[in-house]
């Protein structure tokens, strides 16, 4: 499946036209976009999305990956590799079940291999930025809120507004938060990329770049379906998963 990122298309002086709905980026309020993104995702007690990823991980940039994913609250996590690095793996996550550990099923020549690791270990982080246990909406959203506020208060956040785009066929507006390039102000990066859903005001990818300006993640959420209906049988590693 080669679609990770082939539908952002700017769209210029047509955008008035197309989109009529859509606010100028005069009128944008980041606070109250993400009040309403909380607010939103408060009401949604699970979803599903198409999840791609790319790390900057030991000097390397990887190679994108494109996960099947399945979040249901308060905290239960299904990922199956679908396209890159990894592809046929599935993960299990869900804290107090399995000792609180991952059950991870790799793809094996003739068979499949299962692993029960914790989250932090070391062979469960060996190809990720972040534990499972950061997966999720709710997180992104709150950390970049926390951010958001903090440089706002501070006055040394900048915000640059992108053009208006389609990004997995959705209309999004990139907005860019530039914070000082000083890793000792205690922010998480020097300027992030927060693409939002401009109907739903939900993030649906972020690029962050390092204090040397380098793209370190970027992650997206694809064909995003909340309040998706999921049930503890999507996250039973002995039950056959729904299909996207």
């Amino acid at each position: 499946m080669k679609r990770a990122w082939r539908f952002v298309v700017p769209i210029g002086f047509l955008f008035i036209v197309i989109c009529p709905l859509c606010e100028s980026q005069e009128n944008i309020d980041l606070e109250e976009w993400f009040r309403q993104a909380k607010g939103l995702l408060d009401k949604t007690e699970s979803y599903m999305a198409v999840f791609h990823k790319q790390e900057w991980i030991k000097g390397v940039l990887k190679p994108r990956e494109t996960i099947q994913l399945k979040f249901k609250k308060p905290f239960m996590v299904y990922m199956r590799w679908m396209e890159g690095p990894g592809k046929g793996r599935e993960v299990y996550y869900v804290p107090g079940w399995n000792d609180n550990r991952m059950l991870v099923r790799e793809p094996a020549l003739g068979g499949t291999v299962t692993l029960n690791l914790h989250p932090q270990s070391a062979l469960a982080m060996r190809g990720s930025r972040h534990p499972i246990t950061d997966v999720g909406l709710d997180h992104l959203v709150n950390l970049f809120e926390d951010y958001f506020r903090k440089g706002r208060g501070s006055g040394e956040l900048k915000l640059r507004r992108g053009q208006e785009e389609m990004l997995f066929d959705r209309w999004v507006l990139p907005v860019e938060m530039v914070f000082p390039k000083d890793r000792r102000n205690g922010y998480y990066c020097y300027r992030s990329i927060v693409s939002f859903d401009l109907q739903k005001k939900i993030p649906i990818r972020v690029r962050n770049f390092d204090w040397d300006d380098r793209l370190i993640e970027d992650y997206g959420y694809e064909a995003l379906q909340l309040r998706a209906g999921l049930t503890h049988a999507d996250f039973d590693p002995d039950r056959p998963k729904r299909r996207f």
